[in-house]
């Protein structure tokens, strides 16, 4: 595709890239020397004009420009996070709070303390340090300060867009709550005698508000860091935190939309009769809800203007494509082709969608949706939960890999992430359920679970429903005509179905009508249904209520 190429000397810094006003003489000058990083020669760039960055980009050769004027990045052989290399330093008092277990690895302080000396040595000789400062949320009350420390001007135009960008005024004698520094060309070598899982490492210390991230050139580790912070801290001052999408309506009816990758999460909250408030990260507080982010981080596979035409026009100038296919000599991108990879993505700041929302936030929320792809073609496009369900699906957050996309998945497989998002989830998800649940009650939220997977059959046998019937689905929830409907009770799953909504038809609504093998419909049903139950187990514990029965029969 086109390669990434190291760091410049100071020298030809100097030399190649104009002297900016945010230029900073040496790392002292930010307190950097504070954390470690003395570094008296390097130039260090603070939180440079989108301008800036790009004279940088350039300069450096990290990339090419397409022809729109976005930047493109090659993150070289991660082209996702890398889950297996995230830690948290188990250390008092945090080690108490934290889900321990397959999300959250502990790692010794002593090893961390020997990273941290080698990411701060790194720094000390790099020839440029970037460093970029704003906020995560958009309620003052509540937005936490944060810093990253960046040695590729790429990462800074990353930070840039996914963050909330400060005033000039706002700059001044700026005091973080919490540091990342990405040193992505270090690596731990030794990590086999630290019982490490590769020389990747991503790893938090929450009583020293400082995170290190080495071995990977990946953006969206810094993304998701500070979110999964967020997941540790708002949570502990009882508000709640998460990982879904938002909009609100000419009226301030405001919606959010959980989901795992590849439900349609970002799309569906695209909507160009709401606006925006945010893709990915928001949280809920006594105010209402809030944007965690200054920007958005959306997949570019397929990607056309005809079916998500705000999410095609946000890349333009300012825009950064990662692991964009771009085809040779037409500085084009080909969204189509995955030779490098199915996650492409782009990241660009909030403005680029047309209809977002300024200040990034709304009140309490008026519906709820949780969206879901069935590979299993058992569940109906759209579903009304309880009380009691809302809380189930939430802590199974329900998704389904398809045949092909994983070596040995020949057939459909569910696929279970606690509150949609277990892998940024740093307290247990009971937590995270008992506020949803307290908040739903308090505010009278809808709840409704919207499949945009499959229908008439399993993957390989039936059609994946269209975008089409699940926006007429959502529109329903979001305009209220859904609450006039006339519901029937899912035999297996429970939960209320519309028997006819607006044009759609019960063929489409129930899912069992579609199939032409009703027996084969049942089998699966149950199965799915049986996957659901051996999932929650894990939830049936002593101290939460048990929602085990608002599940599948």
């Amino acid at each position: 595709m086109f390669s990434r190429v190291v760091l410049i000397s100071h020298s030809m810094t100097l030399m190649k890239i104009k002297r900016t006003k945010r230029f900073t003489s040496n790392a002292f000058h930010l307190g950097l020397d504070k954390l470690g990083i003395e570094n008296k020669s390097a130039p260090c760039f603070q939180n440079l004009s989108y301008d800036e960055i790009a004279s940088h980009e350039r300069s450096n050769g990290e990339g090419l420009f397409i022809k729109n004027g976005a930047f493109a990045v090659d993150t070289g052989k991660f082209t996702g996070r890398s889950p297996m290399d995230k830690y948290i330093v188990e250390q008092s008092p945090s080690k108490n709070n934290i889900w321990w277990g397959q999300v959250n690895r502990p790692m010794k302080p002593e090893t961390f303390d020997k990273l941290y000396k080698k990411v701060t040595t790194h720094f000390t000789a790099a020839g440029v340090i970037y460093v970029f400062d704003g906020y995560c949320g958009a309620h003052k009350s509540t937005q936490k300060k944060v810093r990253f420390i960046t040695e590729l001007a790429w990462q800074h135009h990353f930070v840039t867009n996914m963050f909330i960008r400060p005033t000039r005024d706002e700059l001044q004698n700026f005091q973080p709550d919490f540091t990342v520094i990405n040193a992505c060309k270090v690596t731990n070598p030794s990590y086999r005698n630290e019982r490490l899982n590769s020389e990747v490492f991503i790893t938090f210390n929450i009583e020293k508000n400082v995170a290190l991230i080495g071995g990977t050139y990946y953006g969206g580790e810094m993304k998701k860091g500070i979110f999964s912070m967020m997941n540790y801290w708002l949570p502990l001052e009882g508000i709640m935190s998460m990982h879904c999408s938002a909009n609100v309506g000419p009226q301030g009816d405001s919606a959010l939309f959980f989901g795992l990758s590849g439900t349609g999460k970002t799309t569906l909250s695209a909507d160009p009769k709401r606006l925006l408030i945010g893709d990915d990260e928001h949280g809920w507080d006594d105010e209402g809800i809030f944007n965690f982010e200054g920007g958005c981080y959306a997949k570019t596979i397929n990607l056309t203007e005809e079916h998500e035409p705000e999410i095609f026009r946000a890349i333009q100038r300012d825009a950064l494509l990662e692991n964009c296919y771009i085809v040779p000599g037409s500085h084009e991108p080909d969204y189509t082709n995955i030779t490098k990879t199915e996650n492409g993505r782009v990241s660009y700041p909030i403005y680029h969608i047309k209809n977002h929302k300024k200040d990034s936030k709304a009140g309490h929320p008026t519906n709820c949706i949780f969206l879901t792809c069935d590979a299993y073609g058992v569940l109906p496009p759209v579903s009304r939960l309880s009380s009691g369900q809302a809380q189930y699906h939430f802590l199974s957050g329900y998704t389904a890999k398809v045949a092909g996309t994983e070596r040995g998945v020949t057939e459909p497989q569910a696929t279970f992430s606690a509150c949609f998002g277990a892998a940024f989830l740093p307290l247990h998800p009971t937590k995270y359920a008992d506020l949803l649940q307290k908040k739903l009650q308090k505010y009278g939220t809808k709840v409704f679970l919207v499949n945009t997977g499959w229908s008439g059959g399993s993957y390989g046998s039936g059609k994946r429903l269209s975008l089409k019937v699940t926006r007429q689905c959502i529109d329903a929830i979001l305009d209220g005509s859904i609450n006039k409907a006339h519901f029937y009770k899912d035999p297996v799953f429970g939960f209320d179905v519309p028997k006819k909504l607006g044009s759609l038809s019960a063929e489409v609504l129930c899912p069992r009508a579609g199939w032409q093998d009703k027996t084969k419909y049942d089998e699966t049903a149950r199965k799915l249904a049986d996957s659901f139950k051996e999932n929650f187990k894990q939830f049936v514990r002593s101290g939460f209520t048990d929602y085990s029965s608002y599940g599948p029969n």
